[in-house]
């Protein structure tokens, strides 16, 4: 086992802000930031993206599933690339991927507020008239966004939350994960707002500017560890010597090492599996409902009940993070999936819908945990960005490929319940190769 050396010990340039003078312990402040940085992401989400669907794809003359396919084949460009903004993240440090994040997400909403001028301009300087000149441009943005904002945002500003906290990690998780879970389920109602009111482009504008504004705080505020400033996690005055002797003995993992410990691919696609399930039933939902003789209104009443085990899951099982094992948590997930799989089947029946909306948020709920947790305790804090990039890569693509999956199985099967079966299966084989997914430390 080999020793661990003081985790990003470097001081990232000149900081104007000296974590060290503040009055209070200043992890406390980069959990208030990193909070909002994973909020500001919000463009760049799924969430954010939707709202502008049906007057984008007008604007620019796409169908939807043209306008759907850009968004998807955008996505997984952006997966196959975001682990190389893990690598940035371990080299340089929160502050500077964070800042350029932000940056280049506020320069490509001023870019999508302009697409429909891009894509006119790009048709008369060719000479044609087609839709392959707006689902290139808006592909292209699709990409930026996701990666800029899913992606490198939301990464940098988890992480760097975690770096400053070791044994309060869950507490702080747990704080950080209720705030983003009603700052995320309000902002389709304030962004659509905005669009009503000023349009689509303005709104883009507007948002874009208060990346570029958000931006300068990321610089000043984000801090790459506590111990580059003389800190100690937690704001601990001094290490005990049990402490000491538990520090020196956790392993570094770097990412080539973690790919080859069953914890890291069993988590990692327990975490894709909720990306999955959860983007493919919220991109179907009316449809999948329907399609066993629901209305409208019933399937898009699902997500307030959902949405309230998930923040009462996280918000209790962030706070025992610190004390129960996380082998618990995984399979308390995998019993979620199993619900939300099983009430996806049995949709039609009076147990449907209750096992649906408790699966989800179950899934929901313990995504927000072992998301943030999982990797810092299990593989150390030192490559988190490389191992936590990889990560994202999964979540990204399976997200992704989710919309497309679900309807494959609708136009081919004539309905979505071979999903539910495809869910069950996979979960199955999860379960049993977790059996020996242990804590590698």
């Amino acid at each position: 086992m080999q020793l661990a050396h003081t985790t990003m010990s470097k001081p990232s340039g000149y900081h104007i802000i000296d974590p060290a003078k503040s009055p209070i312990f200043y992890g406390y402040v980069i959990l208030v930031i990193g909070t909002i940085g994973i909020y500001f992401s919000i463009p760049g989400q799924t969430i954010g993206v939707s709202v502008f669907t049906d007057p984008v794809k007008d604007a620019l003359g796409l169908s939807r599933n043209q306008f759907s396919n850009a968004y998807m084949i955008g996505t997984i460009v952006s997966s196959l690339v975001i682990g190389r903004a893990g690598i940035w993240f371990d080299r340089y440090g929160a502050r500077y991927v964070a800042f350029f994040a932000a940056l280049g997400l506020g320069i490509t909403l001023f870019l999508c507020s302009w697409s429909a001028h891009m894509s006119d301009y790009i048709k008369r300087l060719l000479s044609v008239d087609t839709w392959v000149v707006p689902f290139s441009v808006m592909t292209l943005l699709f990409f930026m966004l996701r990666f800029a904002g899913q992606g490198v945002l939301t990464m940098a500003s988890r992480n760097v939350i975690m770096i400053w906290f070791d044994k309060n990690r869950g507490k702080v998780n747990a704080i950080s994960s209720v705030a983003l879970s009603f700052g995320f389920s309000s902002s389709p109602l304030w962004v659509n707002a905005l669009i009503d009111n000023n349009g689509w482009q303005r709104t883009w504008q507007y948002l874009g500017i208060g990346l570029l504004v958000f931006s300068v705080f990321v610089f000043l505020f984000y801090k790459i560890s506590p111990e580059s400033h003389g800190l100690l996690p937690d704001g601990a005055k001094a290490v005990s010597s049990k402490e000491k002797s538990k520090k020196e003995v956790r392993k570094q993992f770097t990412l080539k090492e973690a790919k080859r410990t069953r914890a890291f691919w069993m988590y990692g696609l327990t975490l894709a599996f909720n990306s999955f399930f959860i983007t493919g039933l919220t991109f179907h939902v009316v449809s999948v409902f329907k399609s066993e003789g629901f209305p409208k209104e019933d399937a898009i009443s699902i997500f307030l009940p959902g949405s309230v085990v998930a923040v009462t899951v996280s918000t209790v099982f962030n706070f025992l993070s610190d004390y129960l094992p996380l082998k618990l948590y995984l399979y308390l997930m995998l019993l979620g999936g199993f619900s939300a799989s099983l009430g996806f089947l049995l949709l039609s029946t009076s147990a449907g819908v209750p096992m649906l909306i408790t699966g989800f948020g179950v899934l929901g709920g313990f995504f927000a945990v072992l998301n943030a947790v999982a990797w810092p305790r299990f593989y150390g804090r030192r490559h988190l960005g490389s191992i936590t990039g990889k990560i994202m890569s999964f979540l990204i693509l399976a997200s992704a490929l989710a919309p497309s999956v679900f309807s494959f199985c609708l136009s081919t099967f004539g309905s979505y319940r071979l999903v539910g079966y495809i869910g069950l299966v996979f979960l199955l084989f999860l379960a049993i190769g977790a059996i020996k997914a242990d804590n590698p430390q």
